[in-house]
């Protein structure tokens, strides 16, 4: 019979791998240093006018359980790296967090068109359709080979703490300078109604949480008690 010797300290090794890759995403946080530092080192910068792309791929842990094309929610993570190389190429988390102010993610939709198959390589463009004082909306777009569109995703990034028109105009000042492309004065139609949408969505989960009306009792002559609504 063939026996297997495992030193102490390689088994403590093993299982330490196995705890880290069973709680921590190592895959995501490894591939996002390495985006983060190839954009900020080895990128062209950008302005923020312009329409950046990332290269990925269709990989097998990518796809779901019918094994035939990529799971949905992994073209979101994937909007992840293309968002970080267009902050990083166009300066703009970087110009955020200098002036005290922070970003998140506060609504994304998105919409497919036709699935991508495994070891489909496709490209994802990010550019910056509209901004305001609190908020920098992004559009996302997923091109398969040939160049089919297989979905499109709309991102508001909310800006806490600064305001992100600010921003914008002093990245326009600083790496936009001989740009033709004219900057968005107004916000496109398509928009304009998912921005109401979400608003709508808001008024609507502000509203369950309202405060449900008290019950007072007042006793009758007869011993029986009549409940009476009392609005707060």
């Amino acid at each position: 019979m063939w026996t297997v010797c495992v030193p102490g300290w390689g088994a403590a090794v093993a299982a330490a791998t196995l705890i880290l890759y069973g709680t921590v995403d190592v895959a995501y946080f490894a591939r996002m240093m390495y985006t983060v530092a190839k954009a900020r080192y080895f990128r062209k910068k950008a302005c923020i006018l312009d329409t950046t792309e990332v290269n990925s791929w269709c990989l097998l842990n990518d796809i779901d359980t019918l094994l035939y094309h990529m799971n949905n929610a992994r073209y979101l993570r994937e909007l992840d790296f293309a968002r970080a190389d267009f902050y990083e190429r166009t300066g703009l988390y970087a110009n955020i967090k200098a002036a005290g102010g922070a970003v998140v993610q506060a609504a994304a939709t998105i919409r497919y068109r036709r699935y991508l198959k495994p070891f489909t390589r496709f490209t994802i463009t990010s550019r910056a359709i509209y901004w305001d004082d609190k908020t920098v909306f992004m559009e996302h777009e997923f091109i398969g080979p040939g160049g089919f569109v297989h979905a499109v995703a709309v991102c508001r990034q909310r800006v806490i703490d600064t305001s992100a028109a600010a921003i914008a105009e002093l990245l326009l000042q600083l790496h936009c300078a001989g740009v033709c492309r004219p900057t968005p004065g107004k916000m496109p139609p398509e928009l304009e109604l998912w921005v109401q949408s979400n608003e709508l969505s808001s008024a609507k989960l502000r509203a369950s949480n309202a405060p449900l009306p008290t019950l007072q009792s007042h006793p009758l002559s007869c011993g029986e008690v009549m409940p009476t609504t009392v609005t707060e």
